[in-house]
């Protein structure tokens, strides 16, 4: 019986990175940016079948005792945990992976440098610097995989994605691009504008050509890329134009379903 207890925690603490295996067979992914902290709602989204939730750490309010409560929901329905940090802080992204969370998504980056501490804090060595315990996310080391089978695991199953969202990450895109241990870039659509001096937001013909154009020389450089979007429509459209990863927002999805049905019942 422990035995059997003990495998059936792994399973569910240790889950591969089924988002990532997805985008390493070239299929596009689906998933939820969010900023609540209300685990039931992980776990809405988990059954309703998208592939990925993403914490949003950066816009949301939540603690990292509630980053923990929302893993423990993604495990248990069977989605990925990724989540945006607020910035390029070494320690936060740390304890997110710690924690159990398994890719991370770092707003505001401008150098190559920038993103070089994102990979760093993200790997362990051989190809990072990110430090080592026996936390949740290792099986508190007492579980079946030793330390070294857990950082080898570990490496392969974490996921990088700075965001691209300001003009001086545009200026260093092209030395961007050449940093070592980076899975792929978001571009962040409402910031990219305002950059642009678009301050009424993103649909505008010039930002998505800028959108479309990252997303070329993204892929040419053998990286996935990924973006929001609020409609279907819109994501088979950025889909067609090349995004791997596309992130629809908590709350839109609630808006966008509620008028669907709002309109046809008071309609009829």
């Amino acid at each position: 019986m422990v035995g059997t207890q003990k495998n059936s925690l792994h399973q569910i603490i240790m889950q591969n990175n089924t988002a990532k295996e997805k985008l390493q067979q070239g299929q596009h992914v689906y998933g939820i940016l969010s900023p609540t902290t209300d685990p039931i709602v992980c776990e809405y989204i988990g059954y309703a079948g998208f592939d990925l939730y993403m914490i949003d750490g950066e816009h949301g309010a939540g603690t990292l005792a509630e980053v923990a409560h929302m893993t423990r929901a993604c495990e248990s329905a069977g989605i990925p945990v990724w989540a945006r940090v607020r910035s390029v802080d070494e320690k936060l992204i740390l304890q997110y992976l710690d924690i159990g969370v398994s890719g991370i998504m770092i707003p505001g980056i401008r150098t190559a440098e920038d993103v070089k501490r994102a990979v760093n804090a993200v790997k362990y060595p051989p190809i990072g610097q990110r430090g080592i315990g026996p936390v949740r996310a290792a099986d508190y080391l007492i579980g079946r995989l030793n330390q070294l089978q857990y950082v080898e695991w570990a490496n392969r199953n974490t996921v990088v994605l700075p965001q691209i969202e300001t003009l001086e990450c545009l200026d260093n895109l092209d030395e961007i691009l050449q940093v070592e241990g980076v899975d792929g870039f978001i571009i962040g659509p409402r910031d990219l504008s305002m950059a642009m001096g678009y301050y009424d937001g993103p649909d505008h013909d010039e930002v998505r050509q800028k959108m479309y154009d990252i997303m070329a020389q993204v892929r040419a450089a053998g990286k996935w890329v990924g973006t929001v979007a609020g409609a279907a429509e819109q994501a088979n459209a950025l889909t067609a134009h090349g995004a791997n990863i596309i992130l629809h927002s908590v709350q839109g999805l609630i808006l966008s379903a509620g008028k669907a049905f709002l309109s046809q019942v008071r309609e009829s």
